[in-house]
């Protein structure tokens, strides 16, 4: 048997915080954590399940992985791992280059495949009676997102921290917006997390846009060690489902 790791509270506060202001855990809710075996997936796994034992709210936590199928790619940790946590696992397989082969039209391999692994994890939810879909999504995703949108598309958007999908059954929740991603590869490393390396594989092989705004924002960063605070202000109204109070940024400089 394993246990959970504590997360620090420099995880902790911000998480609890974006999930208070979003109205992200109810009472009763049956949670499924998307888990691609990442150091974002496995860290928020730890804190779901944190709050699960601790949180003035009951609610369940499953984890569903979406293998797409792609060289390099080796989840088979993750069964036992979670089976040993005593967390409901549910495991699910696609060849997603074969599909993007014979689908994918006007866009990114990683939006094509982020977009077919999503609909999966909701035809699994539905199908086993679970109705939020947790993601690992953190602040640099969000920033990187939100410059891709600016620079490409000529508008104003980035991931929202809380919504229901077009059918209303399903909400989807991002508990992680206010957490840096070095935080979470910290913690990650110092708990020892079974982290999949490479867990997408093919992102790590296609030149995308977003590895570029990563450069971008840590280019700038090294500029201004304020900016990932400022960016956060910016996207509050973009990020917050219903015009709630704004975050109050707690990221570590």
């Amino acid at each position: 048997m394993v246990d959970f790791a504590t997360p620090p509270k420099s995880i902790l506060r911000p998480v609890g915080r974006a999930i208070a202001r979003h109205g992200m855990i109810r009472q009763g809710d049956r949670v499924m954590l998307g888990l691609s075996g990442g150091k974002d997936s496995l860290s928020l796994l730890q804190v779901l399940a944190h709050l699960q034992r601790h949180a003035p709210v009951s609610f369940e936590l499953a984890a569903i992985t979406v293998d797409p199928q792609i060289e390099g790619f080796d989840p088979s940790v993750l069964e036992p791992y979670l089976r040993d946590l005593g967390v409901p696992y549910y495991y699910e397989r696609e060849d997603m280059e074969g599909l993007a082969g014979r689908s994918m039209k006007n866009d990114s391999f990683c939006s094509f495949c982020a977009r077919f692994k999503r609909g999966i994890m909701y035809r699994a939810m539905r199908e086993t009676g679970y109705g939020v879909l947790a993601l690992g999504q953190h602040l640099d995703d969000l920033a990187e997102s939100f410059l891709m949108s600016a620079f490409h598309e000529g508008r104003l958007n980035t991931m929202k921290a809380h919504y229901r999908v077009d059918a209303g059954d399903i909400r989807v929740i991002r508990p992680l917006v206010a957490v840096r991603e070095r935080q979470l590869r910290d913690f990650a490393h110092a708990a020892g997390l079974p982290v999949v390396q490479d867990s997408c594989p093919a992102c790590f092989t296609r030149p995308t846009q977003r590895a570029h705004m990563k450069d971008l924002l840590a280019a700038e960063e090294a500029r201004n060690p304020h900016l990932f605070k400022t960016l956060l202000r910016a996207m509050e109204p973009l990020v917050a489902r219903d015009g709630r109070a704004p975050l109050t940024p707690t990221i570590p400089d």
